[in-house]
């Protein structure tokens, strides 16, 4: 994983007693601690696209479009081919953007299939900026709810995925590998923005034991608000702190990190199972 680059340089051992020295254990908790996260995401990730795959492409199936509008308010309007359509290549794109990203992300498939990660990497920033140009559509154009707070919020999401892709294309084509690689993993992180919303909404109502700051009929309110924003800036946010703090070379930063997370794996678990219950499988 990109995450481990720097935190999984050779252990030195202590030249007096041949144990690792106190930095070297706070790089390989950070290690582990990134590698856990990965894996409780890359989960949470694979559950989402498979209820969209499954509820979305059954009713394509079935030919009944209309229950797109169960979940998705406005998803379907009869009479708007194009409209439509454009909903549909968005979600068709959020499946394949989800199962593209995982990989991308997985160290040994860079190593031992170079030419798929890229052609991969290709087809993620291509739909990955095609999503977001139809997400814009979506909110300004075609009446999604919320207010306007949350309008800004999800459209600086998806201009943040375009500038992400453009400087992780630019920085591989020119043979800058370190710096693309933090970029693509900011792109990933960006482009899952809509998963973390849906992550954060659920476990936000388990824990408040139901709606709180919101008003769940209109859909909009102070904590909508802010979650519009906090669902890419916060999880940037986090990985230039966890950057910082594994390029510092301090044992004792390392290992509080490494604590945050541990914890925000527990978190981010805790939300994947809220809107597995909540969202995903009652409408399976």
């Amino acid at each position: 994983m990109i995450l481990q680059t720097a935190a999984q340089r050779p252990p030195t051992a202590s030249a007096d007693t041949g144990t690792p020295a106190p930095s070297d254990t706070g790089a390989r908790a950070l290690a582990w601690s990134a590698r856990l996260w990965f894996a409780v995401a890359v989960a949470g990730q694979l559950l989402f696209a498979w209820y969209v795959a499954a509820f979305y492409g059954g009713a394509l199936a079935q030919g009944d479009l209309a229950q797109w509008n169960k979940v998705m308010p406005r998803g379907y309007i009869a009479g708007d081919t194009a409209g439509n359509a454009a909903i549909g290549l968005h979600l068709l794109a959020a499946v394949v953007i989800t199962v593209g990203g995982a990989l991308q992300l997985l160290a040994p498939l860079r190593r031992l299939a170079p030419a798929f990660h890229r052609w991969n990497g290709r087809v993620y920033v291509l739909l990955a900026v095609a999503s977001s140009l139809i997400g814009l559509y979506m909110v300004w154009f075609r009446g999604a709810v919320g207010g306007l707070a949350q309008h800004v919020g999800i459209s600086g999401n998806a201009v943040l995925i375009v500038v992400c892709a453009a400087y992780a294309v630019h920085h591989a084509r020119a043979g800058r590998i370190a710096q693309h690689r933090r970029w693509a993993l900011r792109l990933y992180l960006a482009v899952s923005g809509v998963w973390f919303f849906r992550i954060g909404l659920m476990a936000w109502i388990v824990a408040n034991r139901g709606p709180a700051g919101f008003d769940p009929v209109t859909f909009q309110g102070p904590f909508l608000s802010f979650l519009s924003f906090a669902q890419y800036l916060l999880p940037l946010a986090l990985l230039e702190l966890f950057a910082r703090v594994q390029a510092s070379g301090q044992g004792k930063a390392r290992i509080m990190m490494a604590a945050a997370m541990l914890v925000l794996s527990v978190a981010t678990a805790a939300g994947v199972a809220a809107a597995t219950m909540i969202l995903w499988l009652p409408h399976l």
